[in-house]
C-alpha cells in the first residue's frame, strides 16, 4: 500500500487524495481545471500563441527552428560529421603512426 491509497471496508483500493463529499464538487472541478494546463494539446489550443509575434523581444532572430535534420556527433554540439578516415586510412592508424597518409 502506498501513501496515496487506502483500503476501505470491502478491501478495494481507493485513492486517498481525492475528496469525496457532498460539497466536494467545487474542489474537484477547480483541480481538474488547473490540471488541464499541463496537457500539451489543451495549452496549445487555448493560449492562441499562433497569433503572437514569434520574434518579439529578440534582437538577432533569423528564423525559427522547425525541424532538426541531424543531431550532434560526439561531445561538441553543432558538429555534424565524425571523421573516421583520411584518404582511405583510418584515423587510429594515423594517430598510432602505423600508416602514413598517402601522397596525392
Amino acid at each position: 500500500m502506498n501513501k496515496h491509497s487506502s483500503s476501505n471496508t470491502h478491501g478495494k483500493m481507493i485513492d486517498s487524495w481525492k475528496t469525496r463529499g457532498m460539497g466536494a464538487g467545487r474542489k474537484l472541478k477547480s483541480h481538474r481545471w488547473r490540471q488541464r494546463w499541463t496537457d500539451k494539446s489543451y495549452k496549445k489550443s487555448h493560449l492562441s500563441n499562433e497569433w503572437k509575434k514569434p520574434f518579439a523581444g529578440s534582437s538577432h532572430a533569423k528564423g525559427i527552428v522547425l525541424e532538426k535534420m541531424t543531431h550532434a556527433v560526439g561531445d561538441i554540439p553543432g558538429v555534424r560529421f565524425k571523421v573516421v578516415k583520411v584518404s582511405g586510412v583510418s584515423l587510429l592508424a594515423l594517430f598510432k603512426e602505423k600508416k602514413e597518409k598517402p601522397r596525392s
